[in-house]
């Protein structure tokens, strides 16, 4: 636990605390992961004052349970959900964006970090000591909608899905099933924890900060989900 590590900090032969988390911790979060990481970073700072505590948004990378998990998704399904859309369409009558628009803004919001950037971050902060006691979001070069991941993993494995709607309500009474899958898809915690967007606030110090410059998840993502596009296409890009 958090706050044991922090109480053994100070023994002899310990160094620095650097404490893990995640972006917008709430004692008062809808969403029980919301409120752990909230006591988790209060339990460190208690016990361990000069502790540097870091905040990523999604991390991503080779092993991610979150674009591979999508990427996955699209070998099977023939739609892919849009988290965070909309309850009801919305009608525009005329001008350029005149006709039914069902996801809204896009749906809920990220801005993924790769897990590289994270991990020369927390680096940089032990080198550093006027990284005591402060606390750091990490968050990539770009913030985006649900309906725009979704869009980035099909042209990344270069195939072809249609897009559907899901409200939040909606993916919380699904995910009351998907979760007693051996695997779970999806919980219902997962769900209340997208009621937030998952981005930095921009009030506390980041990447830049630690001399570290941010890499998009376009320019990473090609590298380890090449595997998700078909084998025809796969074969296409071998030659």
């Amino acid at each position: 636990p958090a706050d044991v590590s922090a109480r053994a900090a100070p023994a002899p032969g310990w160094g620095r605390l650097s404490q893990l988390g995640a972006l917008a911790p709430d004692a008062q979060s809808h969403s029980a992961y919301g409120r752990s990481k909230a006591a988790g970073e209060a339990a460190v700072s208690a016990a361990y004052p000069s502790a540097t505590i870091f905040r990523p948004s999604v991390v991503f990378g080779p092993e991610d349970n979150f674009f591979n998990m999508f990427a996955g998704m699209m070998r099977f399904l023939p739609m892919l959900p849009v988290f965070g859309a909309p309850a009801l369409p919305t009608l525009t009558l005329g001008g350029p964006g005149k006709g039914i628009d069902f996801f809204g803004d896009g749906g809920c919001k990220f801005q993924p970090v790769y897990v590289g950037d994270v991990a020369e971050a927390m680096l940089q902060a032990l080198g550093k000591p006027e990284t005591a006691g402060k606390v750091y979001e990490l968050g990539g070069p770009k913030v985006y909608s649900f309906k725009q991941i979704m869009e980035l993993l099909l042209r990344v494995t270069e195939r072809k899905r249609m897009l559907f709607p899901m409200p939040l309500g909606l993916a919380e009474f699904e995910a009351l099933f998907l979760q007693l899958l051996p695997k779970p898809l999806l919980t219902p915690d997962q769900v209340r924890m997208m009621e937030t967007d998952n981005v930095a606030s921009g009030k506390l110090p980041g990447l830049a900060d630690l001399g570290v410059s941010a890499n998009a998840a376009e320019a990473v993502l090609p590298t380890y989900l090449h595997r998700f596009r078909t084998p025809s296409r796969q074969d296409a890009h071998a030659h």
